[in-house]
């Protein structure tokens, strides 16, 4: 057989002739595959065409070819997902016919610390992998989890047991350490710094169940259905453990028993981004005010301008808040050491445990005691907080307004990687706050209110 080709002739009995291209759009990747065998064939010339063809997010290809191949040819088309484009995720199906191990495909190894390692070198992994919580990985057999869980990694071949998951520590925690028996620098040889020194060599290990959230560790399984996933997140659940090798089936909600040879981190952020993706599906929600469908909490706590950064830990310490806003001091009477009610007052700003993220140990030292929006305004002008991703919290304020649209408001947290969007009036004086817990819920309740 001799088929033409660019480089010349070549002579074969069956050759196999793959063409690799891509499809773009723009909601997806497609690496599309055809193998045409060709069998006994003459000398004809081997003339292919391609032709793209997109409709409602499908491909279809055409490489049509003389009649004398035809009937010989034996063609296998697949079509694979290969990558996302600017965060969108492949669909293979509809929203609701999703599981969980379709949300963790795109999924990085878990980012662990061994139990032994200091609070400074958890906290410097947290800002080397641009994450707010880490699990703590021990030995087998020494541990309880943190809630009772029993998390374990095991060998795939052999199921031996190589290490416990006994907890997850977050930024949160780290700053309770901070803020707990704090002793000021007056009545301490070697100022506070010192203080925090010892605070940061303890082992993380010490630190687990310092706060409401670590209190336990869940499992997600890869085959419980996405309305049952955004259950857990819409109760204030914020990540789970999901095992990559699972082998329990219709698993309905948080475990905390489970053995695999690897786990992926499952967040609320993850699965937001993952319904954005379906906007189409959901645009009977997506298109609807924030107020009306009740995706705005008008429960809010913040700290003052004038208030001090240990005073604002300690505060989100007491009250288990990863986040405060920072609203205008309204007299110089008002307490700046504690929460006050931040609902219609001026919003100036956010602090937030993830600030922290961006700040080095040895500039945390000197931080303690300015105040936030100095402190904020310090952070941002460092390599590190540049490094890190941070926005500058003061200055990128992310609010709606009660009559933004939901879709709006969920494009504002991913856009700008927050877990909250501030609602505010004409004015910028603060009305509330639609979290990520919040647009989980209402989202689900739409979905189950809809025909399957």
């Amino acid at each position: 057989m001799k088929i033409q080709s660019r480089g010349g002739t070549e002579n074969c009995d069956s050759f196999p002739i793959m063409f690799i291209f891509k499809l773009k759009t723009d909601r997806l990747v497609l690496l599309v595959t055809i193998w045409h065998h060709v069998a006994n064939t003459t000398s004809d010339e081997i003339w292919t065409r391609r032709k793209r063809h997109e409709y409602l997010g499908s491909a279809y290809v055409y490489l049509p070819c003389s009649s004398s191949i035809k009937n010989q040819a034996n063609m296998q088309i697949q079509a694979t997902k290969v990558e996302q484009i600017h965060g969108s995720i492949h669909q293979p199906h509809r929203l609701r016919d999703n599981k969980v191990g379709d949300l963790i495909t795109d999924k990085r190894r878990l980012v662990e610390v061994p139990y032994k390692a200091s609070l400074a070198d958890t906290m410097n992994a947290l800002m080397a992998n641009r994450i707010t919580a880490v699990a703590v990985a021990a030995p087998p057999g020494h541990w309880i989890g943190a809630g009772g869980s029993m998390i374990l990694e095991s060998d795939k071949q052999t199921g031996e047991v190589r290490k416990h998951y006994i907890g997850m520590v977050t930024m949160l925690d780290i700053l309770a350490q901070i803020a707990g028996n704090h002793v000021e620098p007056e009545s301490v040889s070697g100022g506070d710094g010192d203080d925090l020194d010892q605070k940061m060599k303890v082992p993380v290990s010490s630190i687990i169940g310092r706060c409401l959230e670590s209190l336990s560790l869940w499992t997600l399984n890869c085959n419980t259905s996405i309305v049952d996933c955004m259950e857990v997140f819409s109760k204030g659940i914020h990540r789970a453990l999901v095992p990559a090798d699972s082998q329990m089936e219709n698993v309905a909600g948080v475990e905390l028993v489970e053995s695999a040879s690897s786990y992926r981190m499952l967040t609320q952020m993850d699965v937001i981004k993952f319904l954005k993706a379906y906007d189409n599906e959901l645009k009977g929600i997506l298109s609807r005010r924030v107020k009306e469908i009740g995706a705005v909490s008008d429960i809010v706590f913040g700290v003052t301008n004038r208030t001090k950064v240990i005073d604002a830990i300690k505060c989100m310490n007491t009250a288990s808040l990863n986040a405060v806003p920072i609203v205008q001091s309204s007299n110089d009477t008002e307490d700046h050491t504690q929460l006050i009610n931040g609902k219609h007052r001026k919003l100036v700003g956010t602090f937030s445990a993830t600030d922290l993220r961006g700040c080095l140990l040895s500039q945390l030292k000197s931080c303690m005691h300015l105040g936030v929006i100095e402190f904020i305004e310090k952070c941002s002008g460092t390599p590190t907080h540049e490094a890190s991703g941070l926005r500058t919290s003061t200055k990128e304020l992310v609010t709606c307004y009660q009559e933004s649209t939901l879709g709006e408001v969920v494009d504002k947290a991913i856009n700008n990687h927050v877990h909250r969007v501030w609602v505010v009036d004409e004015q910028g004086l603060l009305v509330g706050l639609v979290s990520l817990t919040d647009m989980t819920r209402v989202i689900r309740s739409w979905m189950l209110s809809e025909p399957a």
